[in-house]
């Protein structure tokens, strides 16, 4: 913990040069201090290691997901310590997190895997994001390039593969992926597709049993998995006053679902959040101690407190909105809010909704129409997010 803490307290040094003036003495101090950072000794990391279906890329089970993360440092260290796959998007931070994470990695770029996205419903849009991503992340190719958020077949169309094809012959993309949030319904799909390399799921331990058949499905065709939304929404704080607030503000809960996940063998990484030097010294922690009985419990008390917050995205309430909202979206939404503790990425998700969507207010329903088979408080959180966001 003493080298955790000199190297942030270093940052925190670095941090406070513009107050001090001494940054106005700019790139020769600034090369000085990450320098002299870099040459700050590391905390010794287990580091476990899994091969990423047919791809052959040999990557650590914790991978980081970048989408939240402001702070460039916790990247590079990241980096550093070994972890080697790194996410991000297109869209991520209005494009500004593929710039940061390029420049981030730019040491590392032929030690680790980077992959991004894009949100395009067509060829020549879908082509155009990925030379943005190329020259945004300072890099000639990226290793995976995903088809960003595909909940249905309908969205994988002919000519988003035949981009990424292109984009293959091209040398731009080693591999071609998709990402979903529903993967018990797409996978079976993407499988007899075969079009594909790796398949981004969500995967928790809130998932019902339908969720780990598809992945166990996609693992047998050979398909690299990679799991995201891996700590089932990242509830970290309770209320105060919370019957379970004594119990769930102990730690170890976050470490728990990353490590849950782990447990499956045909999970071969993951791209959890992280934020923080904390995040990450815990993170890491997950490639180095089994999944134990007492994790379990944790779990079991973590899932009675999200159960009414939590929407599993399992698809069976699709349609079922007499208002026609597109409920998990909404959820999902909400949950970056709070969550994530990334108000402003669930505003601006819920604000490009359509008008006769955004509009609607559910406090003006005599009855939901919509059914949780899990218990998600529908109506209320459905109101939450309206409340918030609009």
């Amino acid at each position: 913990m003493k080298t955790n803490r000199s190297r942030r307290e270093f940052l925190a040094l670095g941090l406070a040069l513009p107050a001090t003036g001494l940054a106005s003495t700019t790139d020769l101090a600034r090369q000085s201090l990450q320098s002299a950072f870099q040459s700050l000794p590391a905390s010794p990391v287990n580091l476990a290691y899994r091969t990423l279906g047919k791809t052959g890329l040999k990557v650590t089970t914790v991978g980081f997901g970048c989408m939240i993360t402001s702070d460039a440092s916790v990247i590079e260290r990241a980096a550093d310590l070994g972890i080697s796959y790194f996410d991000t998007a297109r869209g991520y931070q209005h494009g500004n997190n593929e710039r940061m994470v390029g420049a981030a990695l730019k040491r590392k770029r032929k030690e680790i895997v980077l992959s991004t996205k894009t949100p395009s419903g067509n060829k020549q849009s879908a082509l155009n994001d990925l030379d943005t991503s190329l020259r945004e992340l300072g890099t000639d190719y990226v290793d995976i390039w995903y088809l960003h958020g595909k909940d249905s077949l309908d969205e994988v169309k002919d000519e988003l593969i035949e981009a990424q094809q292109i984009a293959k012959q091209q040398g731009k993309t080693r591999f071609a992926g998709v990402s979903t949030h529903s993967p018990q319904l797409l996978i079976p799909a993407l499988v007899k597709k075969g079009s594909f390399d790796v398949v981004l799921v969500t995967y928790n331990f809130t998932m019902d049993k339908e969720v780990g058949e598809a992945i166990g499905q996609a693992a047998k065709a050979g398909m690299g998995v990679v799991g995201m939304k891996v700590m089932a929404g990242g509830f970290r704080k309770v209320k105060p006053g919370d019957p379970l607030a004594s119990k769930l503000r102990r730690d170890g809960v976050m470490l728990a679902a990353l490590k849950w996940v782990l447990k499956n063998p045909n999970v071969y990484t993951t791209i959890p959040s992280m934020t923080d030097m904390d995040q990450l010294d815990e993170n890491l922690k997950a490639m180095a101690e089994p999944y134990s009985a007492v994790e379990e419990k944790i779990l079991a008390r973590q899932l009675e407190f999200i159960t009414p917050l939590y929407c599993r995205m399992c698809g069976k309430c699709e349609g079922t909105c007499a208002k026609g909202l597109p409920v998990s979206d909404m959820l999902r939404y909400l949950t970056y809010a709070e969550g994530y503790g990334q108000f402003a990425l669930g505003r601006e998700e819920f604000r490009a909704l359509p008008p006769e969507v955004s509009e609607v207010r559910c406090n003006q329903c005599p009855s939901c129409t919509v059914s949780c088979p899990f218990g998600v408080k529908v109506a209320a959180r459905l109101s939450r997010a309206q409340e918030l966001f609009a």
